[in-house]
């Protein structure tokens, strides 16, 4: 138990050290360093904090983070929205859109089937996934959740959802890392990339 000279920055440090990734030396650092600031750097902080918290929405069409009713992936006439990513939670849009790399529109699920955790598919935005199939004219669904069990059970629910619906299903390719030795690649990662070689 680490003494405090003031009850003050003793809740300010706890209150950081809830943050995930952060320890309490970690939020000792980060407290003192707020301490430090001028007044109006702080307070552009944590009113950047507030605003955010209150004011962000999800999105009506996708369910990805917005600052309107819809964001501005699906808002931007550029993208094509017959092709749409299916991902598991507002990180890996991120993630995908770092890439600069995909043009289409997402669909944030809000996890993965999970039984141990009591998620079921009705815990999850598939029944909005459906419905948006259902009333756009959708050319390919791809499937970008993480390559363990869950993610790969979740993409093969949603698989079978959709065959019926006539629309194009592909799931994300996975394989060896770049820059990464083949002697290290453990053998499930290894035979994924052997499976989805392709012609060069």
């Amino acid at each position: 138990m680490q003494d405090y000279s003031s009850k003050l920055l003793e809740n300010a440090v706890n209150q950081i050290a809830k943050l995930p990734g952060i320890g309490k030396r970690t939020a000792v650092r980060l407290a003192l360093h707020l301490l430090k600031q001028p007044q109006e750097d702080v307070s552009a902080f944590t009113s950047a904090i507030l605003s955010m918290r209150n004011e962000i929405f999800h999105c009506s069409c996708c369910y990805n983070i917005s600052d309107g009713e819809q964001c501005e992936i699906c808002n931007n006439p550029k993208r094509n929205k017959s092709l749409i990513c299916v991902v598991q939670d507002i990180r890996d849009v991120i993630a995908i859109e770092n890439t600069h790399a995909f043009d289409g529109v997402y669909h944030v699920l809000g996890g993965v089937i999970s039984p141990m955790n009591g998620i079921g598919p009705n815990e999850l935005r598939i029944k909005e996934l459906l419905a948006r199939l259902k009333e756009n004219a959708v050319d390919e669904i791809i499937l970008a959740t993480n390559p363990n069990v869950e993610g790969e059970a979740t993409a093969l629910y949603i698989s079978r959802l959709i065959k019926p619906l006539d629309v194009k299903v592909t799931r994300i390719a996975h394989g060896v890392p770049v820059g990464g030795d083949l002697e290290f690649v453990d053998e499930m990662t290894l035979s994924r990339a052997l499976e989805g070689r392709r012609e060069m």
